[in-house]
């Protein structure tokens, strides 16, 4: 507690603000009845948004692609400050042994695609699609609490981005886009019914829009809805970087359904605004929470206001985004944002971190001691880089620009063993200290295409002393305390170290942030060490803090 009392402290932060994190790099809410986008500057990427049955409380979830836990789930009561409240997948896929084993290690940009969320007859329900494996659903009474294992309601490949709609009668219909890289054809949405449970399909699927040979190609993501008796389909198109958003509507869920483009990029710098949720509030208001990709920093969070006298939900400004506005009505004035420091004084880990793959526990976990510790992953013989290395503990950037600081302990046993932290893309740079002798070298690492299989160069920085050993004769270790940060802007992340957490160097080459597989670059953990026989050393975080 003394070390979280510091950290408030140091950086000018009351005591009372604990319960309700707010950044120090991102806040959207301006304090004044206005909010500036981006709501959530980090990579929920697909987000979709309910209701509850309140009207006062909204969850989102995003694509979580293979990082577990997944599907996060997000709380708000404003639709502009956002918090971590739960992930409604603790690992990929949970009754099926098989899948839990083809998920222990990193299967980039699989997995969970482009969920929905939606509160019908009492619980909360998540739909995904994963595109090898079929159609899913989750569900529960409470989002913060424990939601059921996935249930596969539609075996096969292809299936992306899907929403169900119950419709006044009972009926349960089901849309979804396609993947060209599984299926070999895209640009067309297909609606069919299910099971009034929603738990199976009962109807054959119906291709009701075809964007094919039209500026509407690429058109994917769809969400369902039911108003003054049209039945729409919202869904993007024209592409992730440039493309837009349109609305579609029928008298029936079969279509035929007429299109038109209701937001763009137009004179803004906010591209390819697309992908989200429509949302009506018990207030009569009506907006939309969609994505911007920015590349290297992922897909981040926008939201913008619905008109709908002409019948169409027009968005933002008159099809355009709006960089600020006023804020949703609202009872609450609360201040909070997705957390991102974390003092690892909890008995569980922080929900901002996920894993690269299906949690083991021999990745690592919290200590009584007030740490996380992360032990060292066993190189494979052939190891390359660290593209399929499983216990990457990571988390989102959180702004464009901020600086990312931890205190380490590393504890090695035998030669070779290292950890530190980790800008984590299809191209990755660490900072780490590794074990020679009776001392830890400094090293850079970085690699340039890591997902084409292309080895790391490695470059020693420094040669430091350790700063504690063992004094037992059984399985001695030797230790070194350090600090470690990342500094960020513009897509550049600088690394620096200090002995004491007063005086940092920075040291190493400047290093151009590259995004994953279908997520942002993200920060965080590494700890490995060659394969062998020796017990794992192990990096032991004592805090992680995110400042300007």
């Amino acid at each position: 507690m003394m070390k979280k009392v510091f950290f408030f402290l140091l950086f000018g932060l009351p005591v009372s603000m604990i319960a309700q994190y707010r950044s120090q790099v991102w806040c959207p809410d301006n304090g004044d009845g206005t909010y500036t986008n981006p709501v959530i500057n980090a990579d929920y990427s697909d987000p979709d948004v309910c209701v509850g049955p309140s009207g006062e409380d909204y969850y989102l979830t995003a694509s979580s692609f293979q990082c577990v836990p997944g599907l996060p789930i997000l709380h708000s009561i404003d639709l502009v400050n956002w918090e971590i409240v739960n992930h409604a997948l603790k690992n990929l896929y949970e009754g099926d042994d098989d899948l839990l084993k083809h998920f222990s290690t990193p299967q980039h940009g699989n997995g969970v695609w482009a969920p929905s969320i939606r509160f019908h007859n009492g619980e909360y329900y998540i739909y995904w699609g994963d595109p090898d494996y079929g159609v899913f659903m989750v569900k529960t009474k409470d989002p913060a609490g424990e939601w059921s294992k996935p249930l596969c309601v539609i075996h096969g490949q292809g299936y992306i981005d899907t929403t169900p709609l119950w419709d006044d009668n009972g009926r349960c219909y089901l849309v979804n886009a396609w993947a060209n890289s599984r299926s070999k054809f895209a640009s067309v949405l297909t609606v069919r019914e299910m099971s009034a449970d929603g738990t199976k399909a009962i109807g054959q699927p119906v291709i009701v829009y075809d964007g094919n040979g039209t500026e509407n190609r690429t058109c994917e993501g769809p969400k369902f809805y039911k108003r003054d008796g049209w039945y729409w389909i919202l869904c993007p198109a024209g592409g992730v970087p440039d493309g837009f958003q349109l609305a579609m509507r029928s008298k029936s869920p079969y279509g035929p359904y007429e299109a038109k483009k209701v937001l763009w990029q137009g004179k803004t710098n906010i591209n390819g605004p697309h992908q989200g949720a429509w949302v009506h509030t018990k207030y009569g208001e009506d907006w939309f929470i969609h994505f911007q990709d920015k590349e290297c920093y992922g897909r981040v969070v926008h939201l913008n206001p619905v008109d709908w006298s002409s019948g169409w939900p027009m968005m933002g400004n008159k099809g355009e985004p709006v960089v600020s506005f006023k804020k949703p009505k609202s009872a609450s004035d609360v201040i909070v944002n997705p957390v991102e420091s974390d003092e690892f004084d909890q008995s569980v880990m922080g929900k901002q971190w996920q894993w690269h793959a299906n949690y083991d526990e021999k990745f690592g976990m919290p200590t009584a001691f007030g740490t996380f510790r992360i032990y060292n992953y066993k190189l494979s013989e052939d190891f390359v880089n660290f593209w399929d290395v499983p216990n990457l503990l990571l988390q989102k950037t959180p702004a464009d620009q901020f600086s990312a600081t931890a205190k380490l302990r590393l504890t090695s046993k035998a030669d070779n063993q290292m950890g530190g932290i980790i800008m984590m893309g299809l191209d990755y740079s660490a900072l780490v200290v590794k074990r020679e002798g009776k001392y830890f070298l400094l090293q850079q690492i970085v690699c340039k295409s890591a997902d084409k299989g292309k080895s790391q160069n490695v470059r020693t920085l420094a040669t430091l002393k350790a700063t504690d050993k063992d004094k037992i004769d059984y399985k001695p270790g030797i230790h070194l305390d350090i600090y470690m940060r990342m500094a960020v802007e513009q897509g550049k992340c600088r690394f620096a170290y200090s002995m004491d957490g007063k005086k940092y160097k920075e040291i190493g080459d400047v290093f151009t942030m590259r995004e994953g597989k279908w997520i942002g670059a993200k920060i965080g953990f590494v700890s490995v060490e060659p394969a062998g026989n020796s017990d794992r050393g192990w990096v032991e975080a004592d805090w992680f803090r995110i400042t300007k």
